[in-house]
């Protein structure tokens, strides 16, 4: 069993978790790996401290753990990490938080 990565963000960087592409179209077309579109929706499993403010202070991060976010479609670096695609972004980079 390989062993699982164990990691944390600078700064205000966030990894998000990639959602799946759709698979299927709203008329019932089943899509080839490669007509899919990139997801633009994710959700946070790690945030950054903060960025470094010139005062010396940490700026407070807007997302958490757990929150389902939109972000741009070429923002950030995409990466693999522990079996799972996830995308390096900072915070800047994301859009929009999902609210329930």
């Amino acid at each position: 069993m390989a062993k699982q990565e164990k990691f944390r963000p600078l700064d205000d960087r966030v990894v998000v978790e990639l959602s799946d592409a759709e698979e299927i179209t709203a008329g019932g077309i089943v899509l080839p790996d490669t007509a899919k579109e990139k997801p633009q929706l994710g959700t946070v499993v790690a945030v950054g401290p903060g960025k470094l403010l010139d005062s010396g202070h940490r700026g407070e991060v807007a997302v958490s753990v757990g929150d389902r976010v939109y972000f741009g479609k070429y923002g950030g670096v995409e990466q693999e990490l522990n079996g799972k695609d996830v995308k390096i972004l900072r915070e800047s980079e994301i859009l929009a938080k999902v609210v329930d």
